[in-house]
């Protein structure tokens, strides 16, 4: 039995060894850091046996493999025990890993507060400290079943019971203490391997995310290699929280989710709106540049136009339900997509039309579970900032390389400087041949390695229509944060019938690529409040200067510089009201608003303003055309 390893060595081993063995043939140092096998990208325990030729790598904490591994562990086979062991009557429900953490679902009659979770991280020490082996046993569906109505999970046996297959049930066993869980896996071997972790918060979540089924509680956590890791994440958690948009957009008067108009749609405030249309100019005037031109689409179209597009066949669990009228069926879109093509359709094109770059800022809607929604992150109508290029096959390396020069430009504009760069292959469920796949698959990949961007591969990522280049921006705390894709497609061409005719005078299948640079516009805008922390640079900042009378003697004068900074352009306030100043600094402070004209006695007599900013510096008294020279550069750069 062949081997073959991350380096393309070979390995010939005998069929049935486990990847313990396949890790000590390479070292015994491997061996022991060890803790389980990716087998032709599938994870796999390391006790599992391997039976026929295959790709092959050995996982260890130093991966992010490993960590989620850990992670999972952690959640499964340590926070379950500790919750049966201190509320014995509590029902397990599932326990899966998310971004820097996990959590687990229980039922139990008992409540459970955050005041609750020291208790149990205290149980979960005590269990981490026997090192107890990990051990797995297959089972068919009856033994697995059974073994679980003994135990009275009742969650575990619907599971079972629910689930197609009819053999290969995982069930991990904690050697030391007896208790088992039902898990897909992989596990780490023993329990000397978990790092440092710390339960987060309790929450309630139904089962299966319905509301119409029974509530549980949630348990979520994190888990790290070490303490110096959990403590920066830590330390990253808590600064996050000061920054949540949420919050932030609440105090500057940004937006709002109105739960009487339903919950997941977003109502913008002047404040959020003005910094919303500096976004949206900005992005217009970027795509005019490079070449876009820029369509309107409307939001509802016939339910045949996302059947020959394949979303109801690929995305139907994320689009909302026809909307009945004349005996037609609508659909709100979810996406833009088709409707560009219905725009290229209309007439016949030429090559030496291409590439056409078509861009729209089109609103579109998801059917997000409740449970699921979050502030501007994850909503139900958001405005896509999307373009479409339909080009001939030779220019496909070109126009990726445009479109990533375009990302990179706008989101340095916006301060963010680092990137994560993923290609993302075919997924299991995907339209077109093989063939196909491979042709956009390598295109990409050589406009990445043309601009010399460093990039990992994300195997299965790739949207049902075709590959894609996503880019992740890190934030002012390190987060990473999904933004830009690029998504080439040969098959929606063939699925429309698109054609163009050739220098050849034949008609030929374009080729259509999908981008959007900002994501959303709603993301993105929750992004930049928490990684500006609300203090938004000048040129984005709703409020740029507020002028501050000292009292009523400067109001004439206050009235004449608030009109002169509004004839320039700025967006400007003047504060009239019969406060102290020192309460009406303190006040526009906290709206971090970035400068502060103040007027007093001398500054009427001398004809000029003295200006504060937004982090507390003075920076005395210049003439007002002196500070509209230093906006208007600061602006433009």
């Amino acid at each position: 039995m062949k081997l073959t390893l991350p380096d393309k060595s070979v390995k010939e081993l005998p069929k049935g060894v486990t990847g313990l063995d396949v890790a000590m043939s390479i070292g015994p140092g491997l061996a022991k850091s060890a803790i389980a096998v990716n087998i032709d990208g599938e994870q796999k325990d390391l006790s599992d046996p391997i039976n026929a030729d295959c790709s092959l790598s050995v996982i260890t904490l130093d991966s992010d493999e490993g960590l989620e591994i850990m992670r999972h562990t952690t959640a499964a086979q340590v926070l379950a025990l500790a919750i049966k062991s201190i509320y014995p009557d509590s029902k397990l429900a599932i326990g899966p890993t998310i971004e820097n953490g996990f959590y687990y679902d229980f039922h139990t009659e008992d409540s459970i507060s955050t005041e609750d979770l020291p208790r149990i991280e205290e149980e979960m020490r005590k269990i981490i400290k026997e090192k107890s082996e990990i051990g797995k046993s297959f089972h068919d569906k009856k033994s697995a079943i059974d073994q679980f109505k003994k135990l009275s999970e009742d969650y575990k046996v619907k599971i079972i019971e629910e689930s197609d297959q009819a053999q290969d049930f995982q069930i991990y066993k904690n050697e030391k203490s007896e208790f088992i869980d039902l898990c897909r896996g992989p596990h780490l071997p023993n329990l000397s391997h978990i790092g440092a972790f710390k339960l987060t918060k309790v929450s309630g979540a139904y089962w299966k995310g319905d509301s119409s089924n029974e509530m549980l509680t949630r348990i979520y956590g994190t888990a790290w290699r070490n303490k110096k890791e959990l403590d920066q994440y830590l330390v990253q958690l808590e600064e996050a929280e000061k920054r949540d948009h949420r919050r932030i957009g609440k105090d500057l008067d940004l937006f709002s989710i109105q739960e009487d108009a339903g919950g997941g749609l977003v109502f913008w405030h002047p404040n959020g709106s003005r910094i919303r249309s500096e976004i949206e100019n900005y992005w217009k005037n970027e795509h005019e540049k490079a070449g876009y031109e820029l369509l309107y689409t409307p939001h509802i179209a016939l339910d045949t136009l996302w059947q020959t597009s394949g979303h109801t066949d690929f995305y139907e669990e994320s689009m909302y339900t026809p909307i009945d009228d004349e005996n037609q069926s609508y659909r709100l879109k979810p996406m833009n997509c088709p409707f560009h093509v219905l725009i290229y359709k209309d007439k016949l094109r030429s090559y030496r039309e291409f590439p056409i770059r078509w861009a729209e800022l089109g609103t579109v809607y998801r059917h997000e579970m409740t449970g699921a929604l979050h502030g501007l992150m994850r909503v139900r109508g958001f405005t896509q900032d999307d373009a479409h290029v339909f080009c001939a096959e030779d220019q496909i390396e070109q126009e990726i390389s445009g479109i990533l020069e375009l990302a990179i430009n706008m989101l340095n504009k916006f301060t963010f400087t680092e990137f994560e760069i993923h290609l993302a292959t075919r997924p299991e469920k995907y339209v077109g041949s093989e063939e196909i796949w491979d042709k956009a698959t390598d295109a990409l990949t050589d406009a990445l390695n043309q601009r010399g961007l460093n990039y990992e591969i994300d195997e299965g990522g790739g949207a049902f229509y075709g590959p894609k280049i996503d880019i992740k921006i890190k934030d002012a705390i390190g987060r990473l944060w999904q933004c830009s894709t690029i998504q080439l497609d040969f098959n929606l061409p063939e699925r429309f019938d698109m054609r163009y005719i050739g220098s050849d005078g034949q008609r030929h299948h374009p080729i259509m690529i999908h981008r959007a640079l900002l994501g959303s516009v709603e993301r993105f805008f929750g992004i930049l409040v928490e990684h500006f922390a609300g203090k938004f640079p000048l040129w984005l900042a709703p409020v740029q200067v507020c002028v501050i009378p000292i009292n009523q003697k400067q109001h004439d004068y206050a009235d004449s510089v608030y009109k002169i900074l509004k004839k320039n352009g700025l967006r400007a306030e003047i504060d009239l009201r019969n406060e102290k100043i020192g309460s009406k600094i303190r006040d526009h402070t906290l709206n971090k608003v970035p400068y502060m004209v103040v007027l007093g006695d001398r500054e009427v007599c001398d004809e000029e303003i003295t200006i504060r900013t937004q982090k507390g510096d003075d920076l005395g008294n210049m003439k007002l055309e002196s500070f509209l020279e230093r906006v208007t550069e600061e602006i433009n750069n």
